[in-house]
Order: C-alpha cells, then structure tokens, then sequence
C-alpha cells in the first residue's frame, strides 16, 4: 500500500495533495506510484486473458486436425467433420465471451497508456477531461466495452474463418474423393452426403446456410470498433501536411491523429429532501465542487414545507453524496435518477464546438 502522511505532517504545506481520506493526503509521486503499481496489474490481467484466448484457438486448431485425420481414414465418416465443425463453433463462442474479458481490461489499459503515460510525454501535458472519471467508472461499475457480436465476429474473421474454410474443403474432399470411392455426378455427390435417415440434399442445404450465417456475422460485424486492445484507425482530426513527393513536386496529404474514443459518463440527478438545506448545500459545494440548487417543496402528508437541493453528478460521486447528506442531515430523504444529458460547467460543454 502506498505510504501516505497525515494532514499535519505534511512537510509543504502549500503543496495540492490528489487525495484524502481520514485525515491522510496522498502527494503527487505517490499518486503516480500508485498508478503505476495499477497499470502493471491490469497489464497482468489482459495477459492472462490473452492466454486463454490463445488456449481455444489451439484446441480448434487441435481437434480440427484430428477430425480431419479421422476422417479420412478408408474407414472414416464424413459426419466426424460435421460434429467438429460444431465443436468449432462452441470454441468460437467461448472465444467470444473471453474475449469480452480481455477487452475489459484492456479499456483500462489504454485509459492509462493514452490520458496517463503519453500525457506526460507530449504537451499540452495534461491528459482528456474525462479520462479519470471513466476509468473510475469503468472500476465501480464494470462493464464490457464491446458487444458479444462484435467479439464473435472479430474472433471469427482473425482466426476460426480458415479452420472453416479447411472444415469445409476437407468434407467435399471426403465425400467426392473417397466415400467410398471417387463420384462422377453431382446427384451421386448428393447421395453420398447423407446421414441415417437424412438425405444427403438436406444435409447439404444446411451446411451451405450454417455457413452463410456465420459468414454474414463475419461481413455486418466488420463495422464495429469498438475494441481497444486492436491496433485500429481512430480518426479524430486532419492535419494537412505539405511537401516535396519522391518526384521532387509539392504534395498535400492528410494525416490523421489517433486517439482512443471517449465513452460519456453516467450522468445522474439527486433530489435532496432535508430540512437543514443550507448545512446540506454547503457541505456539498465544499466537499464535492458541484453546484446545488435549492426548490421550495410542500409535504402533501404533513403540509410542513421542506427545501429541495437538486445536484446534477456522475456515478461515481454518488456514495459521497450519501456519505455527506447522511452526515449532515441523517433524516433527509434522496432520489438519485438517470439523466439524459447534463449540459454545463463540469459536463458536457453547453456549445457545441464547431466542425
């Protein structure tokens, strides 16, 4: 755990301190230590899911090759090919949902490389506005930054495509080549493609839709980017760049900064029933930096008239806020409720910029 000092003790008492709790304040180097201690534990936890992403690719790979192996045995059935190709496909879907894991993580990783470690590096050396707050967020509230279908079609398209490609090369092969001997017909291919009492035409025709299925996932998912652990274009801005091409004539092109894409935070609103508004109000201001706003409230029940503090805040801040209204006022009453947008100081910028 990372040493910290008391209030009292602190040797520079001007100095602005990143945290405190209970009366002990966290200086900047041990902020950045302790950061770092962080970054090196979800850099250790993408690892290993990285590992047990690789681990069902290989047991594809693996019993892909023993199918096929069997298969074309002289003794060997087609359906063998078959039932691995549904082997195949579980091993994708668990792929998939691992792979959502990894993403988990790896969302935090690039929180830090990108707004932490490079903001030191290249000026305005200062990281994004809402960096902290959505790795805050995305620490109390975990949640998957990529879709299940996105993950499928990913995993799909950079590894299981060609052990589907082979699966079916290999079926046609066997059925064409050497079951039980070569065919001369497309109605002999047919014949020999059947399985018990199903026919080898149907069969056929739900193979040739499984595998249209699956290929029409691989095509609409390629759209979606929104994984953070992929080497993926992100395209924030233009920068025109002039100069000499290898002809010695002059030439413009457009270079495109990359950056990772923002997500917006949970934005929220809390209504405060109290009678004690002003103790309440100020605390907030003071404690938490936000802005309150005081209503005039009737209680139908009672008739005694009551003050209403209303306080826009994220999601994270939402156990201060209960922390501080309990403290100041232990019978007050609090309604936390999603918003839609909150536009002003501290959120969302109320003029939009221009293109």
């Amino acid at each position: 755990m990372t040493d910290t000092k008391p209030e009292e003790d602190s040797p520079h008492p001007d100095q602005e301190f990143v945290w405190t709790f209970r009366g002990y304040r966290l200086r900047p180097g041990e902020f950045t230590t302790a950061m770092v201690h962080f970054f090196r534990a979800e850099i250790s936890r993408a690892n290993i899911w990285r590992t047990r992403l690789d681990a069902t690719t290989n047991w594809a790979v693996v019993t892909t090759g023993a199918a096929i192996t069997i298969a074309f045995n002289p003794t060997g059935y087609h359906g063998v090919i078959i039932l691995n190709t549904l082997l195949i496909t579980l091993f994708l879907f668990i792929e998939a949902r691992r792979y959502r894991y990894y993403e988990l993580w790896s969302y935090r990783v690039r929180l830090m490389e990108t707004d932490f470690f490079a903001s030191m590096l290249v000026p305005p050396f200062h990281p994004a506005p809402d960096w902290a707050e959505s790795l805050a967020e995305n620490l109390l509230h975990p949640d998957f930054p990529i879709s299940i279908w996105e993950a499928f079609g990913r995993r799909f398209r950079r590894n299981y495509l060609w052990i589907y490609i082979i699966l079916a090369i290999a079926w046609v092969l066997k059925l064409w080549l050497l079951m039980p001997g070569p065919v001369d017909s497309w109605k002999a291919f047919l014949d020999s493609a059947s399985m018990g009492a199903l026919p080898g035409w149907i069969v056929f025709l739900v193979g040739a839709l499984f595998y249209a299925i699956l290929f029409l996932v691989g095509l609409i998912t390629a759209t979606l980017h929104q994984a953070t652990g992929e080497v993926l274009p992100r395209y924030i801005q233009d920068i025109k760049v002039t100069g000499p091409d290898i002809f010695g004539s002059e030439k413009t092109e457009d270079r495109h900064a990359w950056f990772r894409q923002t997500r917006r935070s949970k934005q929220l609103m809390a209504f405060i029933i109290t009678g004690r508004s002003k103790e309440v109000g100020q605390a907030i201001l003071d404690e938490m930096k936000r802005g309150v706003t005081s209503l005039q409230g009737v209680g139908m029940y009672t008739g005694k008239q009551h003050s209403v503090l209303m306080c826009a805040l994220t999601v994270t801040e939402v156990p201060h806020l209960k922390s501080l209204v309990s403290e100041t006022d232990s019978n007050a009453f609090v309604i936390v409720s999603p918003a839609q947008e909150v536009l002003g100081r501290g959120f969302l910028p109320l003029k939009q910029k221009e293109n």
